[in-house]
């Protein structure tokens, strides 16, 4: 979808306002964090991937630990991760 506006002058500088579409569809917010991908053509605004997002989970980590002896985890079971995995 292209949205035709006008840049005007504010201070010292110039700005784009963002109105309507242009702030519903990426869900654009006050405060929300951006990146500005800037070239000769023009710039792109996107979200800041995560920014501001707080994850709803459905128990808490106090709610997953409770009770757990050793016995209950089966850590011998669980994988040695490679050194690929690691980062190494």
């Amino acid at each position: 979808m292209k949205v035709e506006t006008e840049i005007k002058k504010w201070e010292n500088s110039l700005a784009l306002r963002v109105t309507g579409v242009m702030a519903e569809m990426p869900g654009f917010k006050e405060g929300a964090r951006v990146v500005v991908d800037v070239s000769a053509d023009g710039f792109m605004v996107k979200p800041v991937a995560n920014a501001g997002k707080k994850i709803e989970l459905p128990y808490s980590e106090r709610e997953l630990l409770k009770d757990l002896t050793p016995a209950k985890a089966h850590a011998e079971a669980l994988a040695t991760p490679t050194d690929f995995e690691m980062g190494d």
